[in-house]
């Protein structure tokens, strides 16, 4: 009987763990599913580009997958169950068996328990949440007066949703509100070059400022100011699925799958999270934090532990580490800061178009590397692997 490998989720995490094992492990031994709510790979990196008005490129995951032996699965995962080692699905294909599970549902904005958010406020972690706010600017974009976009949040993505929506939009009036200092993360020039960005986007910068509320017209403040919104884009924050706690996998107070070195659940041995889903802790000793970069490492680490315990071989440690962040400021400026092994900003900062040409050339291995899992096998030999059974990795040969 076949080893069955479900994996979770097919965004960055997902769709890379899935692909490599494709790659690397026989299809005579071995069969993976791939659980996916959309049927396209999404870029989230650049969805604040899309709420913009810009449009990005997506993958249709059957095309991705087309000849590697991966089964696509579109549905919403509804519940985990380890001990029965079963997922259940909404797509009306019943329960879904596995021997080994990857985790990669990934993360959605955190409301934080504030009231209102559900209901007013816009966010960018999605496609469709996406296309929501869009068709939301390009109704204030055609009035008289403009309209007052409101972003909550100034963390990596309430800076940059801010200034792509005012570079994209100049027309609209934009506000960035801030709990704390804006930039308090970045070095003293990487904030002082954002504070420069966001004044030539005429961006309105609201520090210290926290809000108790979101309604349809306008956020209620900490110190009982109103702020007046036409569209409220709420990005402080993210959150990961209940999904993990209930089925009773062991996971922190935020809900994330905590894990081994190896991204093994440390109370469920088989199942292995990667991405957002997981409480990893890196290299430097401190949990690495949720980002595209995570996904990787992640994921390469749980790939390699897979194939190991399938295969016999030794299983090494890949790199866990956390290296900097790319902030988008608009199309032609970006923020490249790096940080040290305690999490701190160095002092070096790499800001303006050459910054923003190398998160541009990310952006683009990221995107291809995940369309593909075979890293390119031309599609002859895909159907070649496809009606032999061999493995991706043995068609290569």
């Amino acid at each position: 009987m076949k080893h069955r490998i479900v994996v979770l989720g097919a965004g960055y995490a997902g769709a890379y763990t899935a692909g490599t094992l494709a790659r690397r492990l026989s299809r005579a031994d071995t069969e993976i599913t791939v659980v996916n709510a959309e049927p396209d790979f999404v870029q989230r990196l650049r969805l604040h580009q899309l709420a913009a008005g810009q449009e990005i490129e997506t993958r249709e995951l059957a095309d991705v997958f087309a000849g590697t032996g991966i089964r696509l699965r579109l549905g919403r995962v509804t519940a985990v169950d380890p001990e029965r080692q079963v997922v259940a699905v909404d797509d009306d294909g019943g329960e879904l068996g596995y021997d080994t599970l990857v985790y990669a549902l990934g993360s959605h904005t955190a409301d934080h328990h504030v009231p209102g958010i559900a209901e007013h406020a816009f966010h960018v972690t999605g496609r469709p949440s996406a296309l929501r706010l869009r068709e939301r600017l390009d109704s204030l974009s055609g009035r008289d007066d403009g309209g007052r976009v409101l972003i909550v949040g100034d963390g990596l993505t309430g800076i940059e949703t801010a200034t792509e929506i005012a570079e994209s939009r100049p027309g609209l009036s934009v506000t960035l509100v801030a709990r704390g200092e804006l930039g308090a993360r970045l070095s003293a020039g990487a904030r002082s070059h954002l504070r420069r960005a966001c004044d030539r986007l005429g961006i309105t910068v609201l520090e210290h400022t926290g809000v108790e509320a979101v309604e349809a017209t306008r956020v209620l403040c900490a110190d009982g100011t109103a702020l007046a919104s036409d569209a409220t884009v709420w990005t402080a924050g993210f959150a990961v699925s209940p999904l993990a706690a209930a089925g009773g996998l062991e996971v922190t107070g935020s809900g994330r799958i905590v894990v081994d070195r190896l991204m093994r659940s440390v109370s469920h041995p088989n199942v292995y999270a990667v991405g957002d889903s997981a409480q990893a802790i890196g290299d430097n000793g401190r949990p690495l934090p949720m980002s595209c970069a995570t996904a990787g490492y992640t994921g390469m680490q749980a790939t390699v532990a897979i194939v190991g315990r399938l295969t016999g071989r030794k299983i090494p440690n890949t790199r866990l580490e956390y290296l900097g962040n790319h902030i988008s400021l608009g199309r032609r400026d970006e923020i490249l800061q790096m940080v040290d092994d305690a999490g701190q900003a160095r002092p070096k900062y790499v800001g303006g178009r050459k910054a923003a040409r190398i998160k541009a050339g990310i952006l683009k291995m990221s995107l291809w590397t995940t369309s593909h899992p075979t890293f390119g096998l031309p599609k002859r030999r895909r159907r070649l692997a496809a009606a032999t059974g061999a493995s991706a990795e043995q068609a290569l040969a």
